[in-house]
Protein backbone atom coordinates (compact mmCIF):
# COMPACT_ATOMS: atom_id res chain seq x y z
CA UNK A 1 0.00 0.00 0.00
CA UNK A 2 2.79 2.22 1.08
CA UNK A 3 4.49 1.53 -2.79
CA UNK A 4 0.97 2.54 -3.93
CA UNK A 5 0.97 5.62 -2.82
CA UNK A 6 4.45 6.68 -3.79
CA UNK A 7 3.89 5.33 -7.10
CA UNK A 8 0.85 7.54 -7.53
CA UNK A 9 2.44 10.72 -5.69
CA UNK A 10 5.62 10.64 -7.99
CA UNK A 11 3.21 9.62 -11.24
CA UNK A 12 4.76 10.96 -14.71
CA UNK A 13 3.44 14.24 -16.10
CA UNK A 14 3.82 16.27 -18.78
CA UNK A 15 5.17 19.55 -19.25
CA UNK A 16 2.30 21.22 -20.68
CA UNK A 17 0.17 19.67 -18.35
CA UNK A 18 2.02 20.43 -15.70
CA UNK A 19 2.25 24.59 -16.76
CA UNK A 20 -1.70 23.84 -17.88
CA UNK A 21 -0.37 25.73 -20.93
CA UNK A 22 -3.95 25.43 -22.25
CA UNK A 23 -5.23 27.68 -19.56
CA UNK A 24 -2.44 30.62 -20.07
CA UNK A 25 -1.95 30.19 -23.85
CA UNK A 26 -5.75 30.45 -24.35
CA UNK A 27 -6.33 33.19 -21.96
CA UNK A 28 -5.18 36.71 -24.59
CA UNK A 29 -8.86 37.35 -25.94
CA UNK A 30 -8.15 40.84 -27.87
CA UNK A 31 -11.13 42.94 -27.59
CA UNK A 32 -10.27 44.49 -30.87
CA UNK A 33 -10.95 41.36 -32.67
CA UNK A 34 -13.95 40.85 -30.95
CA UNK A 35 -15.51 43.86 -32.59
CA UNK A 36 -14.07 42.85 -35.95
CA UNK A 37 -11.71 45.57 -35.81
CA UNK A 38 -8.48 43.57 -35.07
CA UNK A 39 -5.32 45.53 -33.92
CA UNK A 40 -1.78 43.63 -34.01
CA UNK A 41 -0.51 45.62 -30.51
CA UNK A 42 -3.37 44.53 -28.55
CA UNK A 43 -1.81 41.05 -28.02
CA UNK A 44 1.27 42.86 -26.50
CA UNK A 45 -0.43 44.98 -24.57
CA UNK A 46 -2.50 41.69 -22.91
CA UNK A 47 0.65 39.46 -22.44
CA UNK A 48 2.82 42.37 -21.03
CA UNK A 49 -0.15 42.71 -18.13
CA UNK A 50 -0.60 38.97 -17.92
CA UNK A 51 3.11 38.52 -17.70
CA UNK A 52 3.04 41.58 -14.14
CA UNK A 53 0.49 39.46 -12.83
CA UNK A 54 2.19 36.25 -12.43
CA UNK A 55 5.36 38.01 -11.24
CA UNK A 56 3.14 39.85 -8.77
CA UNK A 57 1.84 36.52 -7.73
CA UNK A 58 5.37 35.56 -6.94
CA UNK A 59 6.31 38.63 -5.62
CA UNK A 60 3.53 38.03 -2.91
CA UNK A 61 4.39 34.39 -2.35
CA UNK A 62 7.59 35.60 -1.13
CA UNK A 63 6.56 38.40 1.13
CA UNK A 64 4.35 35.80 2.76
CA UNK A 65 7.22 33.23 3.62
CA UNK A 66 9.80 35.69 5.06
CA UNK A 67 6.86 37.65 6.70
CA UNK A 68 6.19 33.91 8.48
CA UNK A 69 9.81 33.82 9.87
CA UNK A 70 10.16 37.62 10.51
CA UNK A 71 6.56 38.57 11.74
CA UNK A 72 6.98 36.89 15.36
CA UNK A 73 7.96 38.08 18.80
CA UNK A 74 11.42 35.88 18.31
CA UNK A 75 13.03 35.76 15.07
CA UNK A 76 14.94 32.44 14.79
CA UNK A 77 18.75 34.56 13.44
CA UNK A 78 19.39 31.51 11.60
CA UNK A 79 16.68 32.52 8.85
CA UNK A 80 17.99 36.27 8.24
CA UNK A 81 20.12 34.44 5.29
CA UNK A 82 16.89 32.99 3.61
CA UNK A 83 14.91 36.63 3.84
CA UNK A 84 18.06 38.15 2.53
CA UNK A 85 18.06 35.81 -0.76
CA UNK A 86 14.00 36.03 -0.93
CA UNK A 87 14.24 40.21 -0.39
CA UNK A 88 17.04 39.77 -3.23
CA UNK A 89 14.80 37.65 -5.61
CA UNK A 90 11.90 40.15 -5.14
CA UNK A 91 15.00 43.02 -6.44
CA UNK A 92 15.55 40.79 -9.35
CA UNK A 93 11.75 40.41 -10.11
CA UNK A 94 11.54 44.15 -10.27
CA UNK A 95 14.51 45.01 -12.65
CA UNK A 96 13.06 42.20 -15.08
CA UNK A 97 9.40 44.49 -14.41
CA UNK A 98 11.13 47.62 -15.30
CA UNK A 99 12.37 46.06 -18.45
CA UNK A 100 9.29 44.65 -19.68
CA UNK A 101 8.63 48.27 -20.06
CA UNK A 102 11.01 48.36 -23.27
CA UNK A 103 8.92 45.84 -24.35
CA UNK A 104 5.52 47.70 -24.16
CA UNK A 105 7.49 50.78 -25.17
CA UNK A 106 8.09 49.06 -28.97
CA UNK A 107 4.43 50.00 -29.31
CA UNK A 108 3.98 53.71 -30.61
CA UNK A 109 1.26 55.64 -29.55
CA UNK A 110 -0.73 55.01 -32.53
CA UNK A 111 -0.71 51.57 -32.05
CA UNK A 112 -1.73 51.68 -28.90
CA UNK A 113 -4.83 54.44 -30.19
CA UNK A 114 -5.92 51.22 -32.61
CA UNK A 115 -7.59 49.50 -29.32
CA UNK A 116 -7.28 51.85 -26.50
CA UNK A 117 -10.63 53.14 -26.78
CA UNK A 118 -12.00 49.15 -26.09
CA UNK A 119 -10.44 49.04 -22.44
CA UNK A 120 -12.87 51.59 -20.35
CA UNK A 121 -12.90 51.65 -17.67
CA UNK A 122 -10.13 48.68 -16.97
CA UNK A 123 -6.78 50.31 -15.34
CA UNK A 124 -3.82 49.04 -13.50
CA UNK A 125 -5.28 50.55 -10.44
CA UNK A 126 -7.63 47.31 -10.31
CA UNK A 127 -4.52 45.57 -9.84
CA UNK A 128 -5.14 43.38 -6.15
CA UNK A 129 -1.96 41.79 -6.39
CA UNK A 130 -0.13 44.83 -6.82
CA UNK A 131 -2.13 46.39 -4.01
CA UNK A 132 -1.20 43.10 -1.96
CA UNK A 133 2.78 43.38 -2.18
CA UNK A 134 2.03 47.32 -1.61
CA UNK A 135 0.65 46.12 1.79
CA UNK A 136 2.59 43.66 3.08
CA UNK A 137 5.82 45.63 2.13
CA UNK A 138 4.29 48.15 4.28
CA UNK A 139 3.41 51.44 2.15
CA UNK A 140 1.14 53.49 4.58
CA UNK A 141 -2.57 53.91 4.12
CA UNK A 142 -2.66 57.63 4.93
CA UNK A 143 0.47 58.67 2.70
CA UNK A 144 -1.70 56.56 -0.23
CA UNK A 145 -2.56 58.90 -3.28
CA UNK A 146 -6.22 58.79 -3.90
CA UNK A 147 -7.44 57.60 -6.74
CA UNK A 148 -10.41 59.81 -8.25
CA UNK A 149 -10.71 60.51 -4.43
CA UNK A 150 -11.53 57.32 -3.72
CA UNK A 151 -9.75 54.77 -0.58
CA UNK A 152 -7.24 52.77 -2.83
CA UNK A 153 -9.84 49.33 -1.88
CA UNK A 154 -12.73 50.86 -2.80
CA UNK A 155 -13.09 49.08 -6.54
CA UNK A 156 -12.48 46.11 -4.89
CA UNK A 157 -14.79 43.40 -4.00
CA UNK A 158 -15.64 43.09 0.05
CA UNK A 159 -13.78 39.81 0.50
CA UNK A 160 -10.46 41.20 -1.10
CA UNK A 161 -10.89 44.36 0.59
CA UNK A 162 -11.14 42.78 4.24
CA UNK A 163 -7.76 40.61 2.83
CA UNK A 164 -5.70 43.91 1.87
CA UNK A 165 -7.35 45.30 6.03
CA UNK A 166 -6.06 41.69 7.55
CA UNK A 167 -2.35 43.00 6.33
CA UNK A 168 -2.22 45.97 8.10
CA UNK A 169 -4.17 44.65 10.96
CA UNK A 170 -1.64 41.79 11.05
CA UNK A 171 1.35 43.47 10.53
CA UNK A 172 3.30 44.22 7.16
CA UNK A 173 7.28 43.75 6.58
CA UNK A 174 7.59 47.48 7.54
CA UNK A 175 6.36 46.66 10.96
CA UNK A 176 8.48 42.75 11.36
CA UNK A 177 10.96 45.11 10.55
CA UNK A 178 10.91 47.87 13.11
CA UNK A 179 10.01 45.14 15.78
CA UNK A 180 13.60 43.25 14.98
CA UNK A 181 15.34 46.17 14.71
CA UNK A 182 13.98 47.20 18.39
CA UNK A 183 15.58 43.80 19.73
CA UNK A 184 19.23 44.57 18.59
CA UNK A 185 21.27 43.87 21.16
CA UNK A 186 24.78 45.61 22.00
CA UNK A 187 23.52 49.48 21.35
CA UNK A 188 23.74 49.61 25.77
CA UNK A 189 26.79 47.33 26.31
CA UNK A 190 28.26 46.69 29.85
CA UNK A 191 30.03 50.50 30.27
CA UNK A 192 29.68 51.00 26.41
CA UNK A 193 26.81 53.28 25.52
CA UNK A 194 26.59 53.41 21.91
CA UNK A 195 24.71 56.95 21.51
CA UNK A 196 26.90 58.84 24.00
CA UNK A 197 29.90 57.60 22.46
CA UNK A 198 28.08 58.97 19.14
CA UNK A 199 27.48 62.11 20.22
CA UNK A 200 30.96 62.73 20.92
CA UNK A 201 32.00 61.23 17.86
CA UNK A 202 29.35 63.96 15.63
CA UNK A 203 30.22 67.03 17.97
CA UNK A 204 34.19 65.95 17.17
CA UNK A 205 33.49 65.57 13.30
CA UNK A 206 31.23 68.81 13.06
CA UNK A 207 33.99 71.09 15.08
CA UNK A 208 36.47 69.51 13.29
CA UNK A 209 34.99 70.17 9.13
CA UNK A 210 33.93 73.67 10.33
CA UNK A 211 37.09 74.54 11.42
CA UNK A 212 38.33 73.46 8.08
CA UNK A 213 35.94 75.38 6.25
CA UNK A 214 36.51 78.91 8.40
CA UNK A 215 40.15 78.79 7.78
CA UNK A 216 39.87 77.63 3.98
CA UNK A 217 42.26 80.04 1.68
CA UNK A 218 40.47 78.75 -1.20
CA UNK A 219 36.78 79.53 -0.57
CA UNK A 220 34.95 82.87 -0.76
CA UNK A 221 32.44 83.89 2.23
CA UNK A 222 29.19 82.94 0.50
CA UNK A 223 30.91 79.79 -0.48
CA UNK A 224 32.05 79.29 3.08
CA UNK A 225 28.32 80.06 4.36
CA UNK A 226 26.75 77.56 1.52
CA UNK A 227 29.16 74.87 2.94
CA UNK A 228 28.22 75.25 6.82
CA UNK A 229 24.95 74.72 6.24
CA UNK A 230 24.99 71.35 3.94
CA UNK A 231 27.23 70.21 6.97
CA UNK A 232 24.83 70.68 9.58
CA UNK A 233 25.85 70.20 12.86
CA UNK A 234 25.01 68.45 16.11
CA UNK A 235 21.84 70.61 16.19
CA UNK A 236 20.55 70.28 13.39
CA UNK A 237 19.36 66.69 11.97
CA UNK A 238 21.53 64.62 14.33
CA UNK A 239 19.01 65.57 16.86
CA UNK A 240 16.70 63.46 15.46
CA UNK A 241 18.46 60.26 16.97
CA UNK A 242 20.08 62.25 19.81
CA UNK A 243 17.35 63.83 21.38
CA UNK A 244 14.25 60.88 21.76
CA UNK A 245 11.72 64.14 21.86
CA UNK A 246 12.79 65.60 18.49
CA UNK A 247 12.24 62.22 17.39
CA UNK A 248 8.95 61.75 18.71
CA UNK A 249 7.95 65.01 17.09
CA UNK A 250 9.22 64.44 13.32
CA UNK A 251 7.05 61.00 13.58
CA UNK A 252 4.10 62.83 15.25
CA UNK A 253 4.39 65.10 11.69
CA UNK A 254 5.07 62.17 9.29
CA UNK A 255 8.64 63.49 8.47
CA UNK A 256 10.01 59.70 9.96
CA UNK A 257 8.14 56.34 10.37
CA UNK A 258 10.26 53.96 12.78
CA UNK A 259 10.81 54.16 16.33
CA UNK A 260 13.45 55.96 17.78
CA UNK A 261 14.69 52.26 19.40
CA UNK A 262 14.17 51.24 15.51
CA UNK A 263 16.27 53.98 14.11
CA UNK A 264 19.22 53.34 16.25
CA UNK A 265 19.48 50.20 16.08
CA UNK A 266 19.34 51.26 12.34
CA UNK A 267 22.09 53.80 12.49
CA UNK A 268 24.02 50.76 14.43
CA UNK A 269 24.54 48.24 12.18
CA UNK A 270 24.95 51.08 9.30
CA UNK A 271 28.17 52.31 11.33
CA UNK A 272 29.31 48.79 12.17
CA UNK A 273 28.67 46.97 9.08
CA UNK A 274 32.33 45.53 9.41
CA UNK A 275 31.74 43.60 12.53
CA UNK A 276 31.17 39.78 11.15
CA UNK A 277 28.03 39.37 13.41
CA UNK A 278 26.74 42.53 11.62
CA UNK A 279 27.07 41.56 8.08
CA UNK A 280 23.49 39.96 7.58
CA UNK A 281 21.55 42.68 9.05
CA UNK A 282 23.71 45.07 7.09
CA UNK A 283 22.88 43.15 4.00
CA UNK A 284 19.25 42.97 5.20
CA UNK A 285 18.83 46.93 5.03
CA UNK A 286 20.23 47.36 2.18
CA UNK A 287 18.50 45.38 -0.01
CA UNK A 288 14.97 46.36 2.05
CA UNK A 289 16.20 50.08 0.36
CA UNK A 290 17.06 48.51 -3.30
CA UNK A 291 13.49 47.19 -3.06
CA UNK A 292 12.00 50.65 -2.63
CA UNK A 293 14.53 52.53 -4.98
CA UNK A 294 13.32 49.63 -7.62
CA UNK A 295 9.57 50.16 -6.99
CA UNK A 296 10.40 54.15 -7.23
CA UNK A 297 12.08 53.36 -10.59
CA UNK A 298 8.84 51.15 -12.19
CA UNK A 299 7.03 53.70 -11.00
CA UNK A 300 8.73 56.43 -12.78
CA UNK A 301 9.73 54.51 -15.70
CA UNK A 302 5.42 53.28 -16.27
CA UNK A 303 4.77 57.20 -15.76
CA UNK A 304 6.94 58.00 -18.67
CA UNK A 305 5.66 55.59 -21.08
CA UNK A 306 2.22 56.85 -20.07
CA UNK A 307 3.42 60.14 -21.05
CA UNK A 308 4.71 59.20 -24.40
CA UNK A 309 1.63 57.04 -25.12
CA UNK A 310 -0.83 59.25 -24.01
CA UNK A 311 0.99 62.79 -23.30
CA UNK A 312 -1.87 64.72 -20.93
CA UNK A 313 -4.98 62.24 -21.69
CA UNK A 314 -6.78 60.62 -18.93
CA UNK A 315 -6.24 57.11 -18.04
CA UNK A 316 -8.87 54.62 -18.58
CA UNK A 317 -10.29 54.47 -15.32
CA UNK A 318 -10.57 58.27 -14.86
CA UNK A 319 -7.19 59.23 -13.24
CA UNK A 320 -5.14 61.71 -14.47
CA UNK A 321 -3.01 59.57 -16.19
CA UNK A 322 0.69 60.73 -15.98
CA UNK A 323 0.58 62.88 -13.11
CA UNK A 324 -1.17 60.42 -11.32
CA UNK A 325 1.86 57.97 -11.51
CA UNK A 326 4.45 60.52 -11.15
CA UNK A 327 3.01 61.70 -8.01
CA UNK A 328 3.03 57.78 -6.67
CA UNK A 329 7.04 57.38 -8.09
CA UNK A 330 7.26 60.56 -5.84
CA UNK A 331 5.37 59.52 -3.05
CA UNK A 332 5.23 55.96 -2.44
CA UNK A 333 7.56 54.90 -0.51
CA UNK A 334 8.48 51.59 1.65
CA UNK A 335 11.48 52.22 3.67
CA UNK A 336 12.58 56.07 3.73
CA UNK A 337 13.91 56.17 7.30
CA UNK A 338 16.69 53.60 6.16
CA UNK A 339 17.50 56.10 2.78
CA UNK A 340 17.17 58.56 6.09
CA UNK A 341 20.01 57.07 8.10
CA UNK A 342 22.31 58.08 5.08
CA UNK A 343 21.91 61.95 7.24
CA UNK A 344 23.60 60.12 10.21
CA UNK A 345 26.07 58.59 9.08
CA UNK A 346 29.96 59.17 9.68
CA UNK A 347 33.02 58.39 8.70
CA UNK A 348 35.01 55.44 9.53
CA UNK A 349 38.12 57.69 10.67
CA UNK A 350 35.65 59.11 13.28
CA UNK A 351 33.63 55.89 14.45
CA UNK A 352 33.96 55.53 18.27
CA UNK A 353 36.02 52.44 19.49
CA UNK A 354 34.17 49.49 20.24
CA UNK A 355 35.35 47.94 24.08
CA UNK A 356 37.26 44.63 23.12
CA UNK A 357 34.74 42.36 24.84
CA UNK A 358 31.84 43.56 22.40
CA UNK A 359 34.48 43.48 19.53
CA UNK A 360 34.76 39.56 20.79
CA UNK A 361 30.79 39.37 21.02
CA UNK A 362 30.44 41.21 17.35
CA UNK A 363 33.28 38.30 15.72
CA UNK A 364 32.61 34.69 15.12
CA UNK A 365 35.48 33.32 16.89
CA UNK A 366 36.46 30.20 18.83
CA UNK A 367 38.86 29.14 21.38
CA UNK A 368 41.29 26.31 20.78
CA UNK A 369 40.90 23.16 22.98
Amino acid sequence: MKGQNNSKKYSTIHYHDYLELDKILEAQHPRSEAIGAPAHEEMLFIITHQAYELWFKQIVHELASILAMFGNEQVDERSVGTVVSRIERIEKIMDLLIQQIEIMETMTPLDFLDFRNYLFPASGFQSFQFRLVESLLGLPEEERITYNNHHYAAFFPKEQQERLDAIYANGTLFDAIEKWLERTPFIQFGKFAFLESYEVAVDKMVRKEQEAIKTSSYLQEEEKKMRLKMLGSKDTYFQSVLDKKIHKKLKAAGELRFSYDATVAALFINLYRDEPILHLPFKLLSKLMEIDSKFTTWRYRHAQMVLRMLGKKIGTGGSSGHDYLNETAQKHKFFGDLHNISTLLIPRSELPDLPPDLKQELSFSFTAK
